[in-house]
This record gives structure tokens, sequence and C-alpha cells, in this order.
């Protein structure tokens, strides 16, 4: 799509500084952006790109300086403002409808079981199972291989990727998207050890995940033993997330790649997790915590901590303690030759009151 200057102004709510008939049709980052692209700036580290750039626009703080020949979208939230450019100029979340649909959208060679229902307005691809009970909101969209199991529900506007599985009863809020080969109500791991033999305890609980949630790629939430594991709303996970049978994870939290839960964990609302996270079962981590990557979370965590390390603990602690293990050979040399220097003073002290003795 292309767009005047004046046009995606006026649809992300920014102030126009230029020519307003620039034409726009794409977007890009600020050193490889040409002149049809909008581009963005939301890190001081490329500001020295705004003198070179070839963008026909910024996106840009009113109150970063910018040379007056720039074209510029003021905004007090450029990064949101350009996420609001790329949908406008991308017609993101445009789904294609299978060929061999009806007029219902459901592909022929889609199975879906009679009991079964499909709202308005949602696209049912190839090779979707959907099985006896389930139910699927309005104007959604499954791709192919997917597969919904009995009695679950789909809201309304939500999207299954490729090879998505959502177990038995389990329960899908309004607006969420699922990315390819996830798995949603997998048994949890649960086993009781008698006579030497491991006996898996059944896994009789769901889960259900609220409005508003995106899941990546790869992830894996698993049902609860009894009772549901629950994802809050607004909730956002990155690819290979896993959690635990009965945990619960509270709104608008950020989990990164490689993120671990165990099971009976209760999250609070705007966690952020990084990028190889794990939490032990059975911990409280509060309201508004934020850990760094490989941490390793093994107690209960107060709401609005920030916590790094191995086990965790506060992160500019963190940070001293990796700063100090850089250089764990160092040390040890340096150490080593304190020993000597201190072997060394004890044997001069012990000849100096030798010698002391016999005068």
């Amino acid at each position: 799509m292309t767009l005047t200057l004046s046009q995606l102004a006026d649809q992300i709510g920014a102030d126009l500084k230029g020519d307003p008939e620039i034409k726009i049709s794409g977007c890009a980052p600020i050193d490889k952006a040409q002149a049809d692209h909008i581009t963005f700036l939301a890190n001081a580290k490329y500001q020295k790109f705004l003198s070179t750039t070839q963008a026909g626009a910024v996106i840009i703080d009113p109150k970063i300086q910018c040379p007056e020949n720039v074209a510029r979208l003021l905004s007090d939230d450029p990064y949101f403002a350009f996420r609001n450019a790329v949908v406008a100029l991308s017609g993101y979340r445009k789904h294609p409808h299978p060929t061999d649909a009806d007029e219902s959208g459901i592909s022929a060679l889609a199975s879906v079981h009679p009991t079964a229902t499909v709202g308005k307005g949602s696209i049912i691809h190839p090779y979707v199972v959907i099985e006896q009970g389930a139910s699927i909101g309005n104007d959604c969209v499954l791709y192919p291989g997917s597969c919904v199991g009995c009695e679950a529900t789909l809201g309304d506007n939500c999207v299954l990727f490729p090879n998505v599985v959502i177990y038995d009863q389990c329960t899908i809020g309004n607006r969420v998207s699922i990315h390819a080969n996830s798995s949603i109500g997998q048994d949890g791991f649960g086993y009781a050890t008698h006579g030497g033999v491991h006996h898996k305890i059944p896994q009789v609980g769901k889960v259900i995940i609220e409005d508003d949630v995106e899941i990546g790629s790869n992830c894996a939430i698993e049902r609860a033993t009894v009772g549901e594991t629950r994802i809050g709303e607004g909730t956002k996970f990155a690819d290979l997330v896993t959690i635990g049978h009965g945990t619960t994870v509270g709104s608008h939290c950020l989990f990164v790649s490689l993120v671990g839960v165990a099971g009976s964990v209760e999250v609070g609302n705007y966690v952020v997790l990084a990028g190889q996270v794990g939490v032990s079962g059975h911990l409280k981590i509060g309201d508004g915590v934020q850990a760094a990557g490989k941490t390793a979370i093994v107690q209960d965590v107060e709401p609005g901590k920030k916590i790094g390390g191995i086990p965790a603990v506060d992160f500019e602690q963190a940070k001293r303690n990796v700063l100090a293990g850089m250089d764990l050979y160092g040390w040890v040399q340096r150490v080593r030759k304190l020993e000597k220097q201190l072997e060394q003073l004890k044997k001069q002290i012990e000849a100096e009151q030798t010698e002391h003795a016999h005068d």
C-alpha cells in the first residue's frame, strides 16, 4: 500500500514536518531506508544516521534535534508510531481464503465434526481438524495442519498458524494468535514413583488463555493436573517457551525465547523474563519483576525487583558478580602470587624471631 506522508501522519497520529505529498510505500531501518520508506529513531545509538538517511521521512521524538531537510513525523512514542505505520502500509493480518473453500470459508479438505461450530467469517484451511463439540468463534483463521480438540473453544479473531494443536477442553480467548507448531494443553509432567516404577498421574485439568495473548512458535503450555493453567490477558511469548502444569501467568507479561517455568508457579502482571530464564516450581513472582537472560529463579521474588544470575540475586549485584568472574584465571594467578608472598613473609618473620631468640 502507498500513502502520502500526510495520510500516514493522520493514520498514526503524528505531527508532520515536511512535504505532505511525499509517497511512502514501505518501512525500513534508518541506515537502509530509501526514498519511499518511512523509518524511525527510538535509540540514541542511531542518531548519527539522521544526517545521512535516504528515507522519505523519519518518525522521531520532538525532543530530538533533526536536520531541517529531513521530513519527519513527530511522536512522543516513535517505536509505537512506527508499529502503526507498519500496520498501515503492509495490510497486516490479511489471511488468504483457501481456494477450495465453500461460502462458509471451510476447505473441503478440512475435517470438521458435525457437532463442532464455526463462527461467521472464519477461514478453515485444508487439513485442519476440528473435533467433537469444539467451538470456533467469528473471523478466525486456522491454517493447514492445526487441530482443535474435543470441546475446546476459540474466541473471535483468533489465528492458529500451521500445525498448532489445541488439546481437549482448553479455552482460548479473543484475538489470540498462536504460531506454528505450538501445543496448548498437553499432559503435565507428573509421575508418582512407587515400587521403583514411575506411575503417570492423570492430567485432568485444562489450559485457559485469555484475550489478546500471542504465543510464538514451538511453545508448550501444559494442562493442569487438576484445575487450570492460565495465561493472562495481553501476555506475549516468543518462541520455545514452556509453561508447566498448574502455573498462572499474569496479564501483559513478556517471556523471551527459551523461558521455562515449572509447575504451580504464580507469576504476577507485567513480568518480563528474558531469554533462557528458568523458574523452579511452586514459587511466587510479584508484579513488575524483570529477570535478565539466563537467570535461575529458585525462590519467591518480591514485586518490582530486577534480578539476574544463577541463582537469582539483585540485578546490580548480579552484574558485579559477572564482572568479577570475567577474569577468574587472573584472580587465581593473583591469589597464588599473594600466597607465595605471604609464605615468604612468614618464613622471614620466623627467621627473625629465631635470630632474636638466640641473642
